[in-house]
């Protein structure tokens, strides 16, 4: 085999694929994805997808979930919240009223959606749940998977929900997540299609979840955000410190506020989450296109326990689907439409991670 242009770092230093494969005897000796089932409690027969990529940073992806991030660490340091649930089989899943809240695992990336996201409402007749039900219906046609293309080595696991029934909507969902050996970031390509022959409502919104000791006393939000608005009027009261995080509070209700953010030139947005007292600074940041996702909502939870921020990019706002047609706000999905969404997501783990990161939100507000 020929030597080509080195690929990503690996413990401070370079390699070739060639040089890489004369020192291990699995490529999963440095990084790769692979899959296992979970076998206790509420959390029996949820099938997982485990990523590794060799430069420290670790997730699962819920082959049984909708395809959601679970729990995702650099370095041994977790990046997401965990709520109390765990990361529940599908079967348990509540869709009346609040009752997703008893199978929301929290982890990095929750999906909400595909008809209908945000509060529990009845719209046209309809008795809707909170948030959906993707995140709680198994993938269908999964694939885990990695090969080498060059000098990168790259991992992915593949799959598709759909949310259908009779007489009314027919949706389905085609994802794709995948990261690169050597880096300490990964990506979700979405798409969503009409396989109806009615249009359809289409409310989609990722709720990503970042947990301690990302999210600490002193904790910042990184955004080019033109303007903030809360949701309620409760909210009001301390909407000035929107981007500032404090210690656990008891008793702490949550707090939710409406970003509208600018864009860089190629339409992306650029938000993070940064703890500057964390060793040299540790955070995480989230890239997405405006375009796909104009709406952006913040959710700050100090409460004890249920200690986390949500950035959550989307087509909607969260206060259910009835709101979003009286609004005028909608979207419908013609049958046969396609959209396609697309996520990255890293981790910063020094100071200069953080200024390149403030470096591109200042093109996004230019």
């Amino acid at each position: 085999m020929e030597r080509g242009a080195v690929m990503a770092d690996l413990y401070g230093r370079s390699y070739s694929k060639v040089e890489l494969l004369e020192r291990v005897g699995d490529i999963a000796q440095v990084g790769g994805a692979r899959r296992y089932t979970l076998l206790d409690g509420s959390e029996k027969e949820v099938e997982v997808a485990e990523f590794r990529t060799g430069a420290g940073l670790r997730f699962n992806v819920l082959l049984s979930r909708g395809m959601d991030i679970s729990l995702c660490e650099y370095k041994g340091m977790p990046l997401s919240w965990c709520s109390p649930t765990g990361d529940v089989a599908p079967g348990y899943f509540e869709p009346e009223g609040f009752g997703w809240l008893r199978s929301f695992h929290g982890g990095l990336v929750v999906t909400c959606g595909m008809t209908y996201a945000g509060a529990p409402c009845v719209d046209n007749g309809k008795e809707l749940g909170l948030h959906g039900r993707i995140s709680n219906t198994p993938a269908k046609n999964t694939w885990v998977d990695g090969e080498w293309q060059g000098d990168d080595y790259i991992m992915w696991a593949q799959g598709r929900v759909k949310e259908a029934t009779v007489f009314g909507e027919n949706i389905r969902l085609t994802r794709r997540v995948w990261a690169k050996l050597g880096e300490k970031r990964f990506f979700i390509h979405d798409v969503v299609e009409n396989m109806g022959f009615d249009p359809i409502e289409h409310m989609y919104l990722y709720h990503i979840n970042m947990g301690f000791p990302v999210v600490d006393d002193g904790t910042e939000l990184l955004g080019p955000s033109r303007n903030v608005r809360p949701r309620d009027a409760e909210v009001e009261k301390g909407k000035e410190q929107y981007a500032r995080f404090s210690n656990p509070v008891p008793g702490y209700k949550e707090k939710v506020y409406y970003h509208d953010m600018g864009s860089d030139a190629e339409g992306n947005v650029y938000v993070g989450l940064v703890n500057r007292g964390l060793g040299d600074g540790f955070g995480i940041y989230v890239k997405y296109s405006k375009m796909e996702l104009p709406r952006f909502t913040e959710w700050k939870m100090m409460g004890q326990g249920t200690y986390v921020v949500g950035l959550e990019p989307a087509n909607c706002l969260v206060e259910g689907r009835v709101k979003e047609r009286e609004r005028g706000t909608l979207v419908f999905l013609a049958p046969g439409e396609k959209r396609e969404y697309n996520l990255e997501i890293g981790v910063l783990s020094s100071r200069q991670d953080i200024l390149d990161l403030e470096s591109r939100i200042r093109s996004c507000k230019a």
